[in-house]
């Protein structure tokens, strides 16, 4: 049987929660089943394609809700999972068991783990490094800014190729590569590293553009990216470049979006008021209440700073 798995793209979560539920259903419910793999990005048109759902059985992990009657397993962790108020009651009605939702995970990979273990008697305890490693990713677990710009750790270079690569191969065949091997043994596959290398290049580049783009006030910290190529930047340099933040609001353009960010320090010594997945809900976006996105339709950058603007402003507060 085909097995469709829709799993939130460029997203080291995204990708561990595709491998750990492809790990499960072939060890707990279809044996048999061959799957494959589409990554969804959060754009300014948020309604799924229903040609989207063409499995035999079709999932969605770490991504919104869809209320197509072809979804089979749902499993998310966001504060803005459902789109409509209609959606989520659409998931409210749900009596199949297998469209689960619960925010209070700081991985979706863990919480999937948590559903196999305890309704299927499935374990994977090869697996429970990218478990940890997805707590640590998703959840903003480092112990300093500095760690997590670093990227000393194998899960944190795959994230980078994961998060930066152009294209979505790479991704699905690190999914797959993620179900069987170590991450440590991964990130030495010959055509990862290759494409680390370069990344990596980029990424220490970026520190240098952020800090000359990057201005703080009053605490939030706010820079366009807008003329230079950096989709997938490392979230966390802000921090690293302005240890004593609380926010950071970003606007970086891409062929295929314009995205304005919205973040908080991890490590901030102000403890965060605002709730930034309902900030962002305000324009379309979402997120969790640490960390959020708006996706605006491509060239829309004079709309995106206007926002950007808002944001800034109300975080001041």
């Amino acid at each position: 049987m085909l097995l469709r798995v829709l799993y939130h793209d460029h997203c080291f979560d995204g990708a561990a929660s595709a491998a750990y539920f492809s790990r499960f259903i072939a060890g707990a419910v279809h044996p048999d089943a061959e799957f494959r793999y589409t990554g969804m990005a959060h754009m300014a048109s948020q309604d799924f394609d229903p040609a989207l759902f063409d499995g035999d059985e079709n999932a969605i992990v770490d991504f919104k809700y869809s209320t197509n009657p072809k979804l089979t397993w749902w499993f998310d962790h966001h504060q803005s999972a459902f789109l409509r108020a209609e959606d989520a009651e659409h998931h409210r009605r749900d009596a199949s068991g297998r469209k689960l939702y619960d925010p209070t995970f700081k991985s979706c990979t863990s919480f999937i783990c948590k559903i196999a273990a305890e309704h299927y008697g499935f374990h994977a305890p090869d697996l429970d490094d990218l478990v940890h490693w997805s707590l640590i990713i998703d959840g903003a677990q480092y112990p300093d800014a500095r760690t997590a710009v670093e990227l000393g750790a194998p899960a944190m270079k795959l994230t980078l190729v994961i998060e930066a690569a152009k294209g979505n191969d790479i991704v699905q065949r690190i999914i797959r590569m993620m179900q069987r091997q170590p991450l440590a043994e991964i990130i030495q596959d010959r055509e990862i590293r290759g494409l680390y290398e370069p990344l990596y290049d980029r990424h220490i580049r970026s520190i240098d553009l952020i800090r000359a783009r990057a201005h703080q006030e009053d605490g939030v910290i706010f820079f366009d990216l807008a003329g230079h190529d950096v989709e997938g930047y490392n979230k966390f340099i802000p921090y690293y470049l302005f240890p004593n933040s609380t926010y950071t609001v970003s606007v970086s353009p891409s062929t295929f979006r314009t995205k304005i960010s919205v973040g908080s320090n991890p490590w901030t010594p102000v403890e965060p008021r605002h709730n930034l997945a309902t900030i962002c809900e305000r324009y379309g976006g979402g997120g969790h209440a640490r960390v959020g996105a708006i996706s605006l339709a491509p060239g829309e950058l004079t709309r995106a700073r206007t926002i950007a603007a808002e944001i800034v402003a109300e975080l001041k507060t």
